[in-house]
């Protein structure tokens, strides 16, 4: 039997299209997420990818600092990855300001994304009027884990809900000979702990004016300094090891039993999932003291460096629509420990963890924005370093006062 030459020519010229295609669905992904818990939440991106034909290039970087600075480093060297991983926050906005980021206009206007994601979402990722960040979930950093059989051996009935039952309760964990407060003793865990205080011992509208306004009547305020003096009461909790501590390790003292509180976000449940323990069973988890507790509002987004390649911009579009796919957001936060992103998933599936944070997140009076989201990277550190000098020497109320107060004008 024999071909007619234009057919066959046709077909392999189809062919060939069709392997260029292929081999251009190609994404080289920088992120930090290198714990159980997150590595097993990165695959379900990673699957969805593979599924529709991609070809998934994992770099994994210990740590979020050098993972950014990697990935900024390869930005500038003219060697840039397909996406990289940030916080919601202004960490990003110093490369939009360059022109080094490709926006996703094309698929939020396709998908909606201004209908789906939460109003301080896309505050931090729509910058003049463009999409430069796709956010891939929600976490609230000041979320409260404790041990089941850490509460039951401490003779713990119920959970605090004020500050004085949370002290009340750590010290009957000391008195049962547990670790009250499992605490990774870095400088950013210090910051979370001291945020977390800050918005449920001094309220939203103090949050607001002492990061987001850098008022220093606020700072001066005795509302403040109260905040400051009980943060530094928890440090009488933790236990001799916190220095340095990684916070899944101090995750994992929760899991044990060893220890009866954690607080830290609910990127720590991935942790629990991962050594098969059930919220509700073995674990606890409140989102701050009391009922209508301000929910911090953070999470993780992904940016895509600028290139006119494309198979490159084919692929960081591939990525955007696939990692904020109802499917996909329900199987990556489940396993992350986060919430979803948007709000029409069927989340029925999700644990009651997750399911107190979607409800929560239905009423923007609790929405509350992290502190990265309302100053600049700069400024952040500055504040976090005053914070941690706080924690791990003797200084007065007063001095740290005067110290957070010159490093909130940045």
């Amino acid at each position: 039997m024999r071909f007619p030459i234009k057919q066959i020519a046709a077909a392999t010229l189809l062919s060939l299209a069709a392997a260029a295609q292929a081999q251009a669905l190609k994404a080289e992904v920088i992120h930090w997420w290198t714990s159980g818990g997150e590595s097993a939440a990165m695959h379900e991106f990673a699957n969805a990818f593979k599924a529709a034909g991609g070809t998934w290039v994992d770099n994994a970087v210990a740590g979020a600092e050098p993972a950014r600075a990697a990935a900024v480093n390869r930005i500038v060297g003219g060697n840039p990855s397909t996406a990289a991983q940030f916080n919601i926050s202004k960490q990003f906005h110093d490369l939009i300001a360059e022109g080094l980021l490709n926006d996703m206009d094309a698929v939020a206007q396709k998908e909606g994304w201004d209908q789906l994601f939460p109003a301080p979402i896309i505050n931090s990722v729509k910058v003049k009027g463009h999409y430069y960040a796709v956010p891939v979930n929600i976490h609230m950093p000041g979320w409260f884990w404790y041990s089941k059989s850490a509460f039951d051996k401490a003779g713990i009935k119920s959970e605090p809900k004020t500050v004085d039952e949370l002290f009340a309760a750590l010290d009957k964990l000391k008195a049962a000979g547990l670790v009250p407060l499992a605490l990774g003793g870095q400088p950013w865990q210090e910051k979370i702990t001291f945020d977390t205080l800050l918005a449920n011992v001094g309220g939203k509208d103090l949050f607001m004016k002492v990061y987001r306004d850098a008022d220093p009547k606020a700072i001066n305020s005795a509302e403040f300094k109260r905040v400051l003096a009980t943060f530094k009461r928890l440090r009488d909790y933790v236990d001799a090891g916190s220095a340095g501590r990684n916070w899944n390790d101090a995750t994992s003292m929760v899991i044990a039993g060893k220890a009866g509180i954690q607080i830290m976000g609910d990127w720590a449940k991935g942790e629990f999932s991962a050594a098969n323990q059930t919220a509700g069973k073995e674990f606890g988890c409140f989102p701050g003291l009391g009922s209508n507790s301000p929910y911090i509002i953070s999470g993780d987004v992904f940016v895509f460096p600028k290139t006119s390649d494309a198979g490159a911009i084919k692929a960081q579009r591939t990525l955007a629509s696939l990692m904020t796919s109802p499917a996909t957001q329900v199987a990556f936060n489940n396993k992350k420990g986060s919430i979803p992103i948007r709000t029409d998933v069927d989340a029925s599936k999700m644990d009651v963890c997750a399911q107190t944070g979607i409800r929560i997140m239905k009423d923007p009076s609790r929405h509350l924005p992290n502190a990265e989201m309302l100053v600049t990277p700069d400024v952040n550190g500055a504040l976090q370093d005053v914070i941690t000098k706080f924690w791990n020497n003797n200084q007065s109320v007063d001095d740290v006062v005067k110290a957070f107060a010159s490093a909130a004008k940045g």
